[in-house]
């Protein structure tokens, strides 16, 4: 089930899919994804603002995956619609894209992949720069079709948590509590029964998925034949690329736990653990 497309492959189809910019930053990096879209995309994209726009704007929680109807909203706003192509990147190569290819994978998108290496391997590959200022899509009708094996909510986790199985991509210090939460009011440490597998590991320093040899033997010991497998980091964001390596190679729906750490730890009641 091929999530994962080359640059040569979207060079031979831009004038046929929508490139989709999602880039997106932790909040301690001095950088705007929306700014440097406007200065620097690939030709057509567009950008998915799912921090700031196509966001379940109640919650207090960081960027939730908003309702059906808000979603279908803003993604036709953007030009978008429900049968279009789409092939989702991010400048870092492979970080915050793979939030917004699951979030439309969750509404129903049946068409939309994640460009392999971002724009560092479009730009590697001599790929088109468009830097002159954008222009709006003409708006779309858009429908969804939401898929709930995909998502995963704190309150049923917890309910079923023994019949789950946790996959926590946060760095490994995180994981066993060594370090502070990033955010205030959050608890350090896991859920019990989770195991780690930091996010880092399922890609290369240029931001290139590893291979199916790797992982092979990297990721497939973490998935479960039996239990439902749930992908969690720290907001919902890295936790996709493991959702997006593991049905790209194995065909595994691994749905994503939305809230993760920051609705976890931060909910005095669910169970912490910080041993191994």
């Amino acid at each position: 089930m091929s999530v994962f497309v080359t640059a040569e492959w979207l060079a031979q189809r831009l004038d046929t899919v929508i490139p989709v910019d999602a880039s997106w930053f932790m909040p301690d990096v001095s950088r705007d994804g929306f700014q440097e879209w406007q200065q620097r995309r690939i030709p057509g994209a567009v950008y998915f603002d799912f921090d700031g726009r196509i966001k379940d704007s109640a919650s207090s929680l960081p960027h939730m995956l908003p309702d059906e109807d808000s979603f279908a909203q803003q993604m036709g706003a953007l030009g978008i619609a429900s049968q279009d192509t789409l092939v989702v990147y991010d400048t870092q190569g492979l970080f915050s894209a793979a939030r917004a290819w699951w979030m439309c994978k969750v509404m129903g998108h049946q068409d939309v992949f994640i460009l392999n290496g971002g724009l560092p391997a479009w730009m590697a590959s001599e790929g088109l720069i468009d830097n002159t200022p954008p222009q709006p899509r003409v708006e779309a009708t858009y429908q969804t079709q939401f898929k709930p094996y995909r998502y995963m909510d704190g309150a049923t986790l917890a309910d079923k948590l023994a019949v789950m199985n946790v996959i926590d991509v946060r760095p490994e210090t995180r994981f066993y509590g060594d370090v502070p939460e990033p955010r205030e009011g959050v608890r350090s440490g896991h859920m019990p029964g989770a195991t780690n597998l930091p996010f880092a590991n399922l890609t290369d320093p240029r931001g290139f998925v590893i291979s199916e040899g790797e992982a092979r033997t990297i990721l497939l010991p973490h998935l479960s034949d039996t239990r439902v497998n749930v992908a969690s980091c720290g907001s919902g964001v890295t936790a996709c690329i493991l959702a997006a390596v593991a049905e790209h190679y194995f065909a595994y729906p691994v749905a994503v736990y939305d809230g993760s750490w920051t609705e976890w730890g931060g909910h005095s009641h669910w169970p912490v653990v910080k041993a191994g």
